[in-house]
């Protein structure tokens, strides 16, 4: 079983035919797959939007009128797929946006790498993406260099993007080990690099790929911040150094 997992916040214009082409992309797959949307707190018509889909597509819609923030809706996500799956070492989750900027269209190439034995597959935007909209290709610029001295995980150069798969036992073991504590939490980018910092070390085999976005086919603005989410990559990277550093055991 595949869980495609979308949070989505206000996205009505877009999230109807992204499901579509899900659908499209994968009916021609052998392998079985769900949808799970996360409507977090949508002030436009994404519920309305959603709600026919329900009868024709393997899709469940959580969350409701509460704005969360992607953090939390990622983190809701994660976690129903985890505690749906029968065969947590066969089946995957798969993260993406509900806006256009990953394509469905690259799913396929993704559950390659799974299937071949990847329990975790990072697709990376390349530095030189034709659709980056100006405060996104900012941000792309400075983010690797902020993050940097406080983290990384080796061979991966972009640890922000939302296209992701993980195994599904590793999501378990990631539950497993974050307790009563969030698995996912920052915003935006910051919640991405954190997923996957936690998410690396547990993972016995890490693959990437470059696949270039399309962030020219949505109608929206983006929702990037260049000023505003680098110092929240800087916060991230600082307390995430200090938290290592705490857990540390100590010598005499």
């Amino acid at each position: 079983m595949l869980y495609i997992c979308i949070p989505s916040h206000d996205e009505a214009p877009t999230i109807g035919l992204l499901l579509w082409r899900i659908r499209k992309v994968l009916q021609e797959s052998p392998r079985e797959y769900e949808i799970l949307v996360y409507d977090d707190g949508s002030t436009d018509s994404t519920a309305e939007t959603l709600a026919p889909y329900t009868k024709v597509l393997p899709l469940t819609i959580l969350g409701g009128p509460k704005h969360v923030g992607y953090a939390a809706a990622l983190d809701t996500l994660l976690r129903e797929a985890a505690r749906r799956t029968r065969y947590p070492r066969r089946d995957a989750i798969l993260t993406l946006q509900g806006d256009f900027t990953d394509q469905p269209e690259h799913i396929p190439e993704i559950a390659k790498r799974f299937e071949g034995g990847a329990d975790l597959v990072i697709a990376e935007r390349p530095a030189s993406a034709s659709s980056l909209p100006v405060a996104v290709k900012r941000l792309s610029r400075v983010a690797p260099w902020i993050l940097k001295p406080f983290a990384s995980v080796p061979g991966v150069k972009d640890p922000f993007g939302s296209l992701r798969l993980y195994r599904v036992s590793l999501v378990r073991d990631l539950l497993k080990a974050a307790g009563d504590k969030p698995l996912v939490s920052g915003e935006g980018w910051s919640a991405n690099a954190g997923l996957l910092l936690k998410a690396a070390p547990l993972a016995r085999r890490i693959e990437t790929l470059e696949l270039e976005p399309r962030y020219d086919l949505r109608p929206r603005d983006s929702r990037v911040r260049p000023w505003n989410d680098a110092m929240r990559i800087f916060r991230f990277g600082r307390d995430t150094r200090a938290e290592q550093r705490a857990q540390r055991p100590v010598t005499a």
